[in-house]
């Protein structure tokens, strides 16, 4: 079975009921891309993976800080602490390790979040594309992330996509976050699929260090602040731009 989809043919392997991706007008040829035969399931980290959210994380952070009395913060400061637990973002960005401080900082931090975080999220251009296209060919998917999970589903609710995801997992459902495994595995274990047919993709060095601690392979996508030369310490299948070389050959 092929379907075309551009230059490139979405082909099933009666051998494993997987699909994988050709490119060509040869329906019997073609070269295989990085998730052909292979993966079944593909997990995403969230900000800077599938989405920006710099305008409300910067807002709310220095509201965060207004109320503590402690000076704000400049965006590109703010924006590299993205992927953290709000906790060690404190502390990195005050060098503070005071826990009245940091419960103090968490709570207007979200007070503000639920203000103005959903409707200044901006979803990558190929976010949507590249969901709808793993989905149509029987992949499945689902997003590991620090945020909050109730903010991953307003978020997903807004843009209608909530149907282009299997499995949420955020930083209130587990006891560790990233680059703890425990919810990658939680979601892994969720749709009961085998570590082995799992790709992670992330743009944070937290993410590539929770892929190597779960044992699941992992997609660098350099939407973030890492670049490609910092992922070079880690096991990376491939290094990405964006989301839509997940297609490339």
């Amino acid at each position: 079975m092929a379907i075309k989809a551009e230059n490139y043919f979405w082909r099933f392997a009666s051998s494993n009921g997987k699909f994988f991706l050709g490119k060509g007008d040869d329906l019997t040829t073609g070269m295989e891309n990085m998730i052909d035969n292979k993966y079944n399931t593909i997990i995403f980290d969230f900000d800077y993976t599938l989405a920006d959210e710099t305008n409300g994380i910067v807002s709310s952070f220095n509201y965060a800080f207004s109320r503590l009395y402690i000076k704000g913060y400049d965006r590109e400061s703010i924006k590299k602490t993205v992927g953290l637990p709000l906790n060690e973002a404190f502390m990195q960005l005050t060098n503070k390790i005071n826990e009245t401080l940091i419960s103090r900082f968490k709570d207007s931090f979200r007070e503000k979040a639920d203000e103005v975080m959903s409707k200044n999220t901006v979803l990558f251009d190929d976010t949507i594309s590249t969901l709808q296209r793993l989905k149509q060919n029987g992949f499945n998917t689902g997003i590991v992330t620090t945020k909050y999970h109730y903010r991953i589903v307003e978020t997903l609710n807004m843009h209608n996509i909530s149907n282009l995801i299997d499995v949420i997992v955020g930083g209130e459902d587990v006891k560790v976050p990233k680059p703890s495994p425990e919810g990658l595995l939680l979601a892994i274990d969720s749709l009961s699929k085998q570590l082995n047919n799992v790709l992670y993709i992330g743009d944070s060095l937290v993410d590539a260090k929770t892929a190597l601690t779960a044992n699941v392979d992992f997609a660098a996508v350099t939407t973030g602040t890492t670049s490609a030369n910092d992922f070079s310490q880690y096991p990376c299948t491939k290094i990405l731009k964006n989301l839509s070389e997940l297609f490339k050959d």
